[in-house]
Protein backbone atom coordinates (compact mmCIF):
# COMPACT_ATOMS: atom_id res chain seq x y z
CA UNK A 1 0.00 0.00 0.00
CA UNK A 2 1.27 3.61 -0.84
CA UNK A 3 1.27 6.06 1.65
CA UNK A 4 1.91 9.36 1.12
CA UNK A 5 4.68 12.30 2.10
CA UNK A 6 3.62 15.44 4.56
CA UNK A 7 6.40 16.95 2.33
CA UNK A 8 5.66 15.89 -0.70
CA UNK A 9 2.85 17.12 -3.01
CA UNK A 10 3.48 17.06 -6.84
CA UNK A 11 0.43 19.25 -7.24
CA UNK A 12 2.14 21.73 -5.29
CA UNK A 13 5.40 21.62 -7.03
CA UNK A 14 3.26 21.67 -10.31
CA UNK A 15 2.05 24.84 -9.06
CA UNK A 16 4.48 27.11 -7.69
CA UNK A 17 7.07 26.40 -10.47
CA UNK A 18 4.58 27.79 -12.71
CA UNK A 19 3.65 30.91 -10.63
CA UNK A 20 7.44 31.53 -8.92
CA UNK A 21 8.91 32.39 -12.36
CA UNK A 22 6.18 35.09 -13.10
CA UNK A 23 7.82 36.87 -10.03
CA UNK A 24 11.48 36.41 -10.73
CA UNK A 25 11.05 38.00 -13.98
CA UNK A 26 8.93 40.86 -13.63
CA UNK A 27 10.16 44.24 -13.48
CA UNK A 28 8.92 44.89 -10.69
CA UNK A 29 11.36 42.72 -9.14
CA UNK A 30 14.01 44.91 -9.62
CA UNK A 31 12.22 48.32 -9.02
CA UNK A 32 8.46 48.50 -7.78
CA UNK A 33 7.68 51.31 -8.14
CA UNK A 34 9.78 54.97 -9.29
CA UNK A 35 9.53 57.81 -6.70
CA UNK A 36 7.35 59.83 -8.58
CA UNK A 37 4.50 57.11 -7.98
CA UNK A 38 4.04 57.37 -4.39
CA UNK A 39 6.81 59.83 -2.93
CA UNK A 40 9.21 57.12 -2.41
CA UNK A 41 13.18 58.14 -2.39
CA UNK A 42 16.16 56.85 -4.11
CA UNK A 43 17.79 53.37 -3.46
CA UNK A 44 15.07 50.89 -4.81
CA UNK A 45 17.13 49.10 -7.28
CA UNK A 46 19.63 48.92 -4.27
CA UNK A 47 17.15 47.81 -1.54
CA UNK A 48 15.79 45.70 -4.38
CA UNK A 49 18.41 42.50 -3.61
CA UNK A 50 17.25 42.26 0.13
CA UNK A 51 13.48 42.83 -0.25
CA UNK A 52 10.48 40.59 0.71
CA UNK A 53 8.74 39.02 -2.34
CA UNK A 54 5.61 40.61 -2.27
CA UNK A 55 2.48 38.27 -3.54
CA UNK A 56 -1.13 39.99 -3.42
CA UNK A 57 -3.32 37.63 -3.29
CA UNK A 58 -7.24 37.39 -3.52
CA UNK A 59 -9.79 34.96 -3.00
CA UNK A 60 -13.79 35.39 -2.51
CA UNK A 61 -15.17 32.02 -1.42
CA UNK A 62 -14.34 29.53 1.26
CA UNK A 63 -12.83 26.93 -2.04
CA UNK A 64 -10.64 29.28 -2.90
CA UNK A 65 -9.48 30.50 0.79
CA UNK A 66 -8.31 26.79 1.12
CA UNK A 67 -6.73 27.04 -2.26
CA UNK A 68 -5.18 30.43 -1.74
CA UNK A 69 -3.79 29.05 1.53
CA UNK A 70 -2.37 25.89 0.46
CA UNK A 71 -0.82 28.43 -2.25
CA UNK A 72 1.33 30.53 0.21
CA UNK A 73 2.25 27.37 2.12
CA UNK A 74 3.63 26.30 -1.21
CA UNK A 75 5.25 29.20 -1.95
CA UNK A 76 6.93 30.16 1.15
CA UNK A 77 8.49 26.90 0.86
CA UNK A 78 9.81 26.63 -2.57
CA UNK A 79 10.48 30.33 -2.88
CA UNK A 80 14.21 31.42 -2.49
CA UNK A 81 13.35 34.71 -1.34
CA UNK A 82 11.40 35.67 2.04
CA UNK A 83 7.62 35.87 1.28
CA UNK A 84 5.43 38.89 2.26
CA UNK A 85 1.49 38.37 1.71
CA UNK A 86 -1.52 41.13 1.29
CA UNK A 87 -4.71 40.42 0.25
CA UNK A 88 -8.20 39.33 1.03
CA UNK A 89 -9.10 36.04 2.55
CA UNK A 90 -10.91 33.65 4.87
CA UNK A 91 -9.33 31.89 8.22
CA UNK A 92 -7.31 29.29 6.19
CA UNK A 93 -5.21 32.32 4.32
CA UNK A 94 -5.44 34.23 8.03
CA UNK A 95 -3.57 30.98 9.42
CA UNK A 96 -0.74 31.99 6.92
CA UNK A 97 0.07 34.95 7.82
CA UNK A 98 -2.52 37.13 5.88
CA UNK A 99 -4.44 40.32 6.88
CA UNK A 100 -7.54 40.53 5.21
CA UNK A 101 -8.67 44.31 3.57
CA UNK A 102 -12.01 42.86 4.60
CA UNK A 103 -13.87 40.24 5.55
CA UNK A 104 -14.14 37.68 2.67
CA UNK A 105 -17.52 37.40 3.33
CA UNK A 106 -18.71 40.48 1.91
CA UNK A 107 -17.93 39.60 -1.64
CA UNK A 108 -19.14 35.76 -1.95
CA UNK A 109 -22.09 36.33 -3.35
CA UNK A 110 -23.19 34.26 -6.65
CA UNK A 111 -26.18 34.55 -9.55
CA UNK A 112 -27.30 37.35 -10.94
CA UNK A 113 -30.41 37.98 -9.24
CA UNK A 114 -28.41 37.41 -6.14
CA UNK A 115 -25.46 39.53 -6.78
CA UNK A 116 -28.20 42.71 -6.94
CA UNK A 117 -29.09 43.62 -2.93
CA UNK A 118 -24.88 43.67 -2.56
CA UNK A 119 -23.74 45.50 -5.75
CA UNK A 120 -23.37 48.86 -3.93
CA UNK A 121 -21.26 46.91 -1.14
CA UNK A 122 -19.10 44.72 -3.93
CA UNK A 123 -18.56 48.10 -6.07
CA UNK A 124 -16.76 49.27 -2.53
CA UNK A 125 -14.75 46.42 -1.68
CA UNK A 126 -13.72 46.06 -5.56
CA UNK A 127 -11.85 49.82 -4.96
CA UNK A 128 -10.75 48.94 -1.58
CA UNK A 129 -8.79 45.99 -3.23
CA UNK A 130 -7.39 48.05 -6.32
CA UNK A 131 -6.04 50.45 -3.50
CA UNK A 132 -4.90 48.25 -1.41
CA UNK A 133 -2.57 46.62 -3.92
CA UNK A 134 -1.28 49.79 -5.30
CA UNK A 135 -0.46 50.88 -1.62
CA UNK A 136 1.59 47.49 -1.46
CA UNK A 137 3.20 47.60 -4.42
CA UNK A 138 2.92 43.89 -4.93
CA UNK A 139 5.67 42.00 -7.37
CA UNK A 140 2.74 39.47 -8.64
CA UNK A 141 -1.01 39.40 -7.85
CA UNK A 142 -2.71 36.58 -7.55
CA UNK A 143 -6.79 35.98 -7.63
CA UNK A 144 -8.40 32.73 -6.79
CA UNK A 145 -11.26 31.72 -8.75
CA UNK A 146 -14.62 33.72 -7.90
CA UNK A 147 -14.16 35.00 -11.49
CA UNK A 148 -16.92 37.92 -11.39
CA UNK A 149 -14.76 39.70 -8.93
CA UNK A 150 -11.36 38.60 -9.61
CA UNK A 151 -11.59 39.41 -13.25
CA UNK A 152 -13.02 43.12 -12.78
CA UNK A 153 -9.92 43.63 -10.01
CA UNK A 154 -7.88 42.46 -12.73
CA UNK A 155 -9.02 44.70 -15.17
CA UNK A 156 -9.30 48.04 -12.96
CA UNK A 157 -5.60 46.68 -11.47
CA UNK A 158 -4.45 47.07 -14.95
CA UNK A 159 -6.49 50.47 -15.99
CA UNK A 160 -4.72 52.09 -12.75
CA UNK A 161 -1.33 51.37 -13.65
CA UNK A 162 -1.87 52.44 -17.32
CA UNK A 163 -3.43 56.07 -15.81
CA UNK A 164 0.09 56.03 -13.84
CA UNK A 165 2.35 55.63 -16.93
CA UNK A 166 3.59 51.85 -14.82
CA UNK A 167 3.74 48.75 -16.17
CA UNK A 168 2.13 46.55 -14.10
CA UNK A 169 3.50 43.47 -12.34
CA UNK A 170 1.77 40.15 -13.47
CA UNK A 171 -1.62 39.00 -12.89
CA UNK A 172 -2.19 35.29 -12.20
CA UNK A 173 -5.73 33.64 -11.83
CA UNK A 174 -6.22 30.26 -10.41
CA UNK A 175 -8.74 27.88 -10.98
CA UNK A 176 -9.83 29.19 -15.03
CA UNK A 177 -13.67 30.53 -15.97
CA UNK A 178 -15.89 27.62 -16.80
CA UNK A 179 -16.04 29.20 -20.27
CA UNK A 180 -16.44 26.31 -21.98
CA UNK A 181 -19.80 25.29 -20.51
CA UNK A 182 -21.66 28.29 -21.68
CA UNK A 183 -22.90 28.82 -25.06
CA UNK A 184 -20.89 31.79 -26.37
CA UNK A 185 -18.26 31.12 -23.23
CA UNK A 186 -15.62 31.50 -25.58
CA UNK A 187 -16.12 34.54 -27.23
CA UNK A 188 -15.62 36.53 -24.13
CA UNK A 189 -11.78 35.25 -23.75
CA UNK A 190 -11.49 37.54 -26.30
CA UNK A 191 -9.97 40.68 -24.24
CA UNK A 192 -8.84 38.31 -21.22
CA UNK A 193 -5.10 37.99 -22.58
CA UNK A 194 -4.71 41.63 -22.35
CA UNK A 195 -5.69 41.78 -18.51
CA UNK A 196 -3.94 38.02 -17.68
CA UNK A 197 -0.54 36.87 -18.18
CA UNK A 198 -1.15 33.94 -16.51
CA UNK A 199 -4.04 31.53 -16.02
CA UNK A 200 -3.69 28.23 -13.74
CA UNK A 201 -6.06 25.63 -15.01
CA UNK A 202 -7.58 22.85 -12.56
CA UNK A 203 -9.15 20.53 -15.41
CA UNK A 204 -7.00 18.62 -17.93
CA UNK A 205 -8.47 19.73 -21.09
CA UNK A 206 -8.70 23.56 -20.35
CA UNK A 207 -4.84 24.94 -20.89
CA UNK A 208 -5.23 23.79 -24.49
CA UNK A 209 -8.30 25.72 -24.17
CA UNK A 210 -6.83 28.50 -23.73
CA UNK A 211 -3.95 28.84 -25.42
CA UNK A 212 -5.69 28.26 -28.31
CA UNK A 213 -7.24 32.08 -27.61
CA UNK A 214 -3.74 33.61 -27.17
CA UNK A 215 -3.94 33.14 -23.28
CA UNK A 216 -1.14 31.69 -21.56
CA UNK A 217 -1.99 28.43 -19.44
CA UNK A 218 -0.96 25.53 -17.35
CA UNK A 219 -2.31 22.57 -16.48
CA UNK A 220 -1.81 22.17 -12.38
CA UNK A 221 -3.97 19.32 -10.97
CA UNK A 222 -7.67 19.49 -9.30
CA UNK A 223 -6.98 21.09 -5.52
CA UNK A 224 -9.16 18.01 -4.47
CA UNK A 225 -6.59 15.71 -5.19
CA UNK A 226 -3.99 17.54 -2.53
CA UNK A 227 -6.64 16.52 0.08
CA UNK A 228 -4.69 13.04 -0.12
CA UNK A 229 -1.42 14.60 0.56
CA UNK A 230 -2.68 16.94 3.43
CA UNK A 231 -5.52 15.08 5.24
CA UNK A 232 -4.19 12.10 4.96
CA UNK A 233 -1.05 13.06 6.70
CA UNK A 234 -2.18 14.44 9.76
CA UNK A 235 -4.95 11.93 10.45
CA UNK A 236 -3.14 8.13 11.29
CA UNK A 237 -6.93 6.46 10.83
CA UNK A 238 -6.73 7.51 7.41
CA UNK A 239 -4.77 6.11 4.41
CA UNK A 240 -4.46 6.97 0.72
CA UNK A 241 -5.20 3.26 -1.10
CA UNK A 242 -5.33 1.72 -4.46
CA UNK A 243 -8.95 0.82 -5.91
CA UNK A 244 -9.04 -2.32 -6.59
CA UNK A 245 -11.45 -3.89 -8.90
CA UNK A 246 -15.33 -3.33 -7.97
CA UNK A 247 -18.35 -4.40 -9.15
CA UNK A 248 -20.79 -1.73 -8.35
CA UNK A 249 -21.31 0.73 -11.79
CA UNK A 250 -20.43 3.92 -9.27
CA UNK A 251 -16.71 3.02 -8.58
CA UNK A 252 -15.92 2.03 -12.13
CA UNK A 253 -16.80 5.31 -13.21
CA UNK A 254 -15.06 7.01 -10.19
CA UNK A 255 -11.94 5.16 -11.21
CA UNK A 256 -11.76 6.80 -14.47
CA UNK A 257 -12.40 10.12 -12.87
CA UNK A 258 -9.68 9.75 -10.64
CA UNK A 259 -7.51 9.11 -13.66
CA UNK A 260 -8.75 12.36 -15.72
CA UNK A 261 -7.76 14.23 -12.72
CA UNK A 262 -4.54 12.57 -11.79
CA UNK A 263 -1.72 14.87 -12.41
CA UNK A 264 1.05 12.86 -10.08
CA UNK A 265 4.29 13.41 -10.66
CA UNK A 266 5.77 10.66 -9.13
CA UNK A 267 6.59 8.35 -12.17
CA UNK A 268 4.04 5.93 -12.36
CA UNK A 269 1.65 5.83 -15.31
CA UNK A 270 -1.30 7.92 -15.00
CA UNK A 271 -3.59 4.94 -15.61
CA UNK A 272 -2.34 3.17 -12.33
CA UNK A 273 -2.97 6.19 -10.06
CA UNK A 274 -6.33 5.16 -8.72
CA UNK A 275 -6.31 6.23 -5.42
CA UNK A 276 -8.63 7.16 -3.12
CA UNK A 277 -9.36 8.54 0.56
CA UNK A 278 -10.96 5.94 2.81
CA UNK A 279 -10.71 6.19 6.52
CA UNK A 280 -12.50 3.80 9.13
CA UNK A 281 -16.05 3.98 9.91
CA UNK A 282 -15.65 1.99 13.09
CA UNK A 283 -13.37 4.58 14.17
CA UNK A 284 -15.15 7.98 13.50
CA UNK A 285 -18.38 6.43 14.47
CA UNK A 286 -16.93 5.80 18.03
CA UNK A 287 -15.14 9.36 17.70
CA UNK A 288 -18.36 11.16 16.92
CA UNK A 289 -19.86 9.25 19.84
CA UNK A 290 -22.53 7.26 17.14
CA UNK A 291 -24.62 4.67 18.36
CA UNK A 292 -24.27 1.03 16.82
CA UNK A 293 -26.65 0.58 13.58
CA UNK A 294 -27.14 4.61 13.07
CA UNK A 295 -27.67 5.52 9.43
CA UNK A 296 -25.88 8.71 8.53
CA UNK A 297 -26.00 11.43 6.64
CA UNK A 298 -23.47 13.61 6.08
CA UNK A 299 -25.41 17.53 5.21
CA UNK A 300 -23.56 20.11 3.45
CA UNK A 301 -26.36 22.68 2.84
CA UNK A 302 -23.00 25.07 0.80
CA UNK A 303 -20.62 27.60 1.71
CA UNK A 304 -22.20 30.45 0.69
CA UNK A 305 -24.39 32.64 2.94
CA UNK A 306 -27.12 32.79 0.61
CA UNK A 307 -26.60 28.81 -0.15
CA UNK A 308 -27.30 27.90 3.57
CA UNK A 309 -30.43 30.12 3.64
CA UNK A 310 -32.63 28.41 0.80
CA UNK A 311 -30.92 24.66 0.82
CA UNK A 312 -30.84 24.17 4.13
CA UNK A 313 -34.99 24.07 4.88
CA UNK A 314 -35.49 21.68 2.10
CA UNK A 315 -32.90 19.50 3.96
CA UNK A 316 -34.37 19.26 6.81
CA UNK A 317 -37.90 18.40 5.23
CA UNK A 318 -36.12 15.94 3.26
CA UNK A 319 -34.36 14.14 6.19
CA UNK A 320 -37.91 14.55 8.51
CA UNK A 321 -39.17 11.77 5.53
CA UNK A 322 -36.27 9.97 5.37
CA UNK A 323 -36.53 9.56 9.47
CA UNK A 324 -39.59 7.89 8.91
CA UNK A 325 -37.91 5.25 6.27
CA UNK A 326 -35.19 4.79 7.97
CA UNK A 327 -34.89 4.49 11.99
CA UNK A 328 -31.81 5.72 13.84
CA UNK A 329 -31.30 8.28 12.00
CA UNK A 330 -28.49 11.12 12.10
CA UNK A 331 -27.26 14.09 10.69
CA UNK A 332 -23.59 15.23 10.62
CA UNK A 333 -23.04 18.77 9.63
CA UNK A 334 -19.59 20.26 8.83
CA UNK A 335 -19.56 23.61 8.25
CA UNK A 336 -17.53 26.19 6.28
CA UNK A 337 -14.73 27.97 8.38
CA UNK A 338 -16.76 30.95 8.40
CA UNK A 339 -18.69 32.66 11.31
CA UNK A 340 -21.10 33.74 9.02
CA UNK A 341 -22.22 30.30 7.33
CA UNK A 342 -21.33 28.33 11.10
CA UNK A 343 -23.38 31.03 12.77
CA UNK A 344 -26.45 30.11 9.90
CA UNK A 345 -26.31 26.91 10.00
CA UNK A 346 -26.17 26.38 13.95
CA UNK A 347 -29.47 28.40 14.10
CA UNK A 348 -30.99 26.63 11.66
CA UNK A 349 -30.44 23.10 12.87
CA UNK A 350 -31.53 23.89 16.74
CA UNK A 351 -35.20 23.37 15.30
CA UNK A 352 -34.48 20.32 13.65
CA UNK A 353 -36.40 17.14 14.27
CA UNK A 354 -33.48 14.78 12.72
CA UNK A 355 -30.67 14.01 15.44
CA UNK A 356 -27.75 15.82 13.99
CA UNK A 357 -24.35 16.57 14.86
CA UNK A 358 -22.74 20.07 14.57
CA UNK A 359 -18.73 20.39 12.95
CA UNK A 360 -18.49 24.13 13.05
CA UNK A 361 -15.71 25.25 11.40
CA UNK A 362 -14.96 21.83 9.53
CA UNK A 363 -11.11 21.54 8.91
CA UNK A 364 -10.37 19.23 5.94
CA UNK A 365 -9.73 16.70 8.73
CA UNK A 366 -13.16 16.87 10.15
CA UNK A 367 -15.02 17.16 6.54
CA UNK A 368 -13.22 13.91 5.75
CA UNK A 369 -14.09 12.02 9.51
CA UNK A 370 -17.49 12.63 9.12
CA UNK A 371 -17.60 11.41 5.51
CA UNK A 372 -16.06 7.89 6.50
CA UNK A 373 -18.59 7.95 9.10
CA UNK A 374 -21.65 8.42 6.58
CA UNK A 375 -23.56 6.07 4.67
CA UNK A 376 -24.79 8.58 2.37
CA UNK A 377 -24.69 12.44 1.54
CA UNK A 378 -26.82 14.91 0.88
CA UNK A 379 -24.97 17.74 -0.61
CA UNK A 380 -25.32 21.60 -2.19
CA UNK A 381 -23.51 21.21 -5.74
CA UNK A 382 -19.90 22.54 -5.61
CA UNK A 383 -16.31 21.40 -4.29
CA UNK A 384 -17.62 19.47 -1.64
CA UNK A 385 -19.40 17.05 -4.15
CA UNK A 386 -15.42 16.14 -5.61
CA UNK A 387 -14.25 15.84 -2.10
CA UNK A 388 -16.86 13.23 -1.31
CA UNK A 389 -16.89 11.12 -4.38
CA UNK A 390 -12.81 10.94 -3.42
CA UNK A 391 -13.95 9.64 -0.07
CA UNK A 392 -16.32 6.99 -1.80
CA UNK A 393 -19.60 8.70 -0.08
CA UNK A 394 -22.78 7.92 -1.93
CA UNK A 395 -24.31 11.33 -2.78
CA UNK A 396 -26.86 13.45 -3.76
CA UNK A 397 -26.19 16.97 -5.15
CA UNK A 398 -29.29 19.50 -4.92
CA UNK A 399 -29.02 22.83 -5.78
CA UNK A 400 -31.65 25.85 -6.30
CA UNK A 401 -31.06 29.03 -6.93
CA UNK A 402 -33.39 32.31 -7.24
CA UNK A 403 -35.70 31.43 -10.26
CA UNK A 404 -33.93 34.57 -12.57
CA UNK A 405 -30.41 32.98 -11.85
CA UNK A 406 -32.23 29.13 -12.45
CA UNK A 407 -33.63 30.41 -15.64
CA UNK A 408 -30.53 32.20 -17.17
CA UNK A 409 -28.67 28.98 -16.42
CA UNK A 410 -30.79 26.75 -17.70
CA UNK A 411 -31.31 29.07 -21.13
CA UNK A 412 -27.54 29.72 -21.21
CA UNK A 413 -25.59 26.32 -20.18
CA UNK A 414 -24.37 23.48 -22.71
CA UNK A 415 -24.13 20.93 -20.13
CA UNK A 416 -26.52 18.11 -18.87
CA UNK A 417 -25.21 18.16 -15.60
CA UNK A 418 -24.28 20.52 -12.81
CA UNK A 419 -21.72 18.49 -10.85
CA UNK A 420 -18.38 18.16 -12.10
CA UNK A 421 -17.87 14.43 -11.40
CA UNK A 422 -21.21 13.97 -13.87
CA UNK A 423 -19.59 16.33 -15.87
CA UNK A 424 -16.50 15.32 -16.23
CA UNK A 425 -18.05 11.88 -17.02
CA UNK A 426 -20.87 12.91 -19.17
CA UNK A 427 -22.92 10.46 -17.39
CA UNK A 428 -25.38 10.87 -14.12
CA UNK A 429 -23.28 8.28 -11.98
CA UNK A 430 -24.12 10.62 -9.09
CA UNK A 431 -27.65 11.55 -8.65
CA UNK A 432 -28.92 15.26 -9.31
CA UNK A 433 -31.87 17.36 -7.94
CA UNK A 434 -31.92 20.91 -9.73
CA UNK A 435 -33.99 23.83 -9.51
CA UNK A 436 -37.67 23.40 -9.55
CA UNK A 437 -36.62 19.52 -9.19
CA UNK A 438 -35.24 20.05 -5.68
CA UNK A 439 -37.90 19.42 -3.75
CA UNK A 440 -38.64 17.82 -0.39
CA UNK A 441 -39.76 14.84 -1.69
CA UNK A 442 -37.84 14.76 -4.65
CA UNK A 443 -34.77 14.98 -2.63
CA UNK A 444 -35.76 11.77 -0.33
CA UNK A 445 -36.89 9.55 -2.93
CA UNK A 446 -33.07 10.04 -3.97
CA UNK A 447 -31.88 9.63 -0.36
CA UNK A 448 -33.92 6.55 0.36
CA UNK A 449 -33.02 5.05 -3.33
CA UNK A 450 -29.24 6.12 -2.88
CA UNK A 451 -29.25 4.64 0.83
CA UNK A 452 -31.11 1.04 0.01
CA UNK A 453 -28.87 0.83 -3.49
CA UNK A 454 -25.25 1.18 -1.53
CA UNK A 455 -25.86 -0.07 1.92
CA UNK A 456 -24.78 -3.43 1.04
CA UNK A 457 -22.53 -2.65 -1.03
CA UNK A 458 -20.90 0.04 1.69
CA UNK A 459 -20.63 -2.73 4.55
CA UNK A 460 -19.10 -5.40 2.26
CA UNK A 461 -16.15 -2.82 0.42
CA UNK A 462 -15.89 -0.92 4.30
CA UNK A 463 -15.27 -4.50 6.46
CA UNK A 464 -12.67 -5.46 3.64
CA UNK A 465 -11.11 -1.96 4.25
CA UNK A 466 -10.50 -2.48 7.69
CA UNK A 467 -9.74 -5.75 7.71
CA UNK A 468 -6.71 -5.60 4.70
CA UNK A 469 -5.56 -1.55 5.57
CA UNK A 470 -6.66 -0.48 8.91
CA UNK A 471 -5.62 -3.74 10.73
CA UNK A 472 -2.19 -3.67 9.38
CA UNK A 473 -1.60 0.25 10.46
Amino acid sequence: MWRCCENFSPLKYALSSTLLPCCRFSSHFKAPFSSHCHGKGGGAAAGARNEKLRVFIVAGEPSGDLIGSRLMASLRRLSPRPLQFAGVGGNLMKREGLVSEFPMEDIAVMGVAELLPHLVRIWVRLRQTVTAVMDFRPHVVVTVDAKGFSFRVLRSITDAYRRLGVSRPPLVHYVAPSSWAWKGGENKLKNLADTLDHLLCILPFEAALFKAHGIKATYVGHPVLEDAFTSVAVCTSWCLSPLASVADTQNVYLLKLGCLLTTYSTGENPAHCRWWIKGSKSCSRQDFGLQSGSTVVCVLPGSRAQEVKRMLPLFESALDLLADKVPMLTAIIPTAPSHVITDAVTEAVKSWKTPNILLPYASEKDKYSAFAASDVSLCTSGTAVLQLQMARVPTVVAYRAHPLTEWLIKSRTKLHYISLPNILLDSPVIPEALFADCTPQRLFTLLWYTTCLFSHVHGLDQTSFEQSSIGRQ
